[in-house]
């Protein structure tokens, strides 16, 4: 028997068929959860202006000690129109404009107010209290690198740099497909033999989370006819993912008409429980998953190939699972086969996560896996990680 294709390779020959992102600039008004392709620099220096840190009076250090007449009151966003002189003190609001001719900002509760003086008892440093200009950035400066997903900090950053447009990598447009005679949609009486549909729903949740704009077509039934209609639609998105029918039984069709219809197939089958008979393979730029019908397998395959396939196509630098570290409270059997990924619940105890392993880990529970929020990788190999054992995990 053919030796199964090893997780590691696996997702190198995924990442390997993705084509660079293709560029779009979009408003920053609607570029939350989209990923940078490109530096954005600063428009301006920010602050544009010396500004006070905080409500209090302007002055000169040199006629402190003392007290002095408040010539002026520098709200936030209108500034003075002269000079500080000798002797003189100007109230200022915090993001006012600090006054030419004053080095420092004096804190309203440390000043005695005497109608229109001030008494200021102690020295004061040079900048006390004042913002520089260009303090945070200088015009032309990065603001965001490349491969940064925008987040609120990092839109806050764009806006207040003056920056209005940003150039983003394309969201890739995905379709998902589940097939089977058996699935009706929940909510419908079943039938004899019939189940309802789960996988496309859950799949599509999921490569949203990557930030995908996701098309969930109709469930097919096991029609040759049927299935080469859906597959052909969704061969017109740049990812298509569909669930069922990719191992050898006489009704599993996707992968044949797949290939019909001139999808490359890249590999089928992988060394990992659950999830084995995942494929993978390429039309042109498509790319195109094949997983398991059952669906926990399904999600695993999306976790672990689709969704790094969804990152690395929006061009974030690093799109392979990131794992966490956790400490086993059950024992687990490692295979020398495969790699497995055991449902868990992941919880903090007080000294780090700690790792329950659920009890019911076949493939068909999705209702046992919706109690978990962790997929703990028990790497193939010989023996048992013992309870207490660190170890990676996914969390789901």
């Amino acid at each position: 028997m053919e030796a199964l294709l090893s997780l590691e390779d696996a997702q190198a020959k995924v990442l390997g068929a993705v084509a660079p992102p293709v560029a779009e600039t979009v408003s920053i008004d609607a570029a939350a959860g989209r990923v940078t392709v490109e530096p954005a620099q600063s428009l301006v220096d920010l602050p544009p202006f010396a500004s006070s840190a905080m409500d209090g009076f302007a002055v000169r250090i040199a006629d402190v000690p003392g007290t002095l007449t408040v010539v002026e009151d520098v709200a936030a966003g209108s500034p003075s129109g002269r000079a500080l002189r000798p002797g003189d003190a100007m109230a200022i609001s915090t993001g006012g404009v600090v006054p030419d001719g004053a080095d420092a900002v004096v804190p309203i509760e440390h000043v005695v107010q005497m109608e229109n003086r001030v008494g200021i008892a102690d020295a004061v440093k040079a900048g006390a209290n004042i913002r520089p200009r260009a303090g945070d950035v200088v015009a032309g400066q990065t603001v965001v690198a490349a491969g940064v997903r925008l987040g609120a900090t990092q839109l806050g950053a764009l806006a207040a740099a003056g920056v209005a447009r940003v150039a983003c990598a394309r969201r890739p447009r995905v379709a998902v497909i589940a097939t089977g005679s058996e699935l009706v949609a929940p909510g419908t009486p079943l039938g004899p033999g019939q189940v309802y549909e789960a996988n496309a729903l859950m799949l599509a949740a999921a490569v949203a989370e990557t930030g995908a704009e996701v098309e969930r077509l109709p469930s097919v039934a096991d029609d040759e006819a049927a299935h080469r209609a859906a597959i052909e639609r969704g061969l017109e998105a740049d990812v298509l993912v569909t669930s069922g029918g990719v191992s050898v039984g006489p009704h599993d069709l996707v992968r044949r008409i797949e290939a019909e219809l001139g999808v490359e197939e890249v590999f089928w089958r992988v060394a990992v429980r659950p999830g084995k008979p995942v494929s993978f393979g390429v039309r042109g730029a498509t790319l195109v998953f094949g997983l398991p019908g059952n669906p926990v397998s399904s999600l695993v395959g999306c976790e672990l190939f689709v969704k790094p396939a969804l990152r690395a196509f929006l061009g974030l630098p690093d799109p392979l699972p990131r794992y966490e570290r956790g400490r086993l409270l059950a024992a687990l059997r490692r295979s020398g086969e495969r790699d497995e990924f055991v449902r868990a619940r992941a919880r903090f105890d007080g000294d780090g996560v700690v790792l329950e392993p659920l009890s019911g880990q076949d493939s068909h529970m999705i209702v046992r896996a919706a109690a978990a929020n962790a997929l703990v990788h028990v790497a193939r190999g010989e023996g048992v990680l013992e309870a207490g054992a660190i170890v990676p995990f996914l969390r789901i």
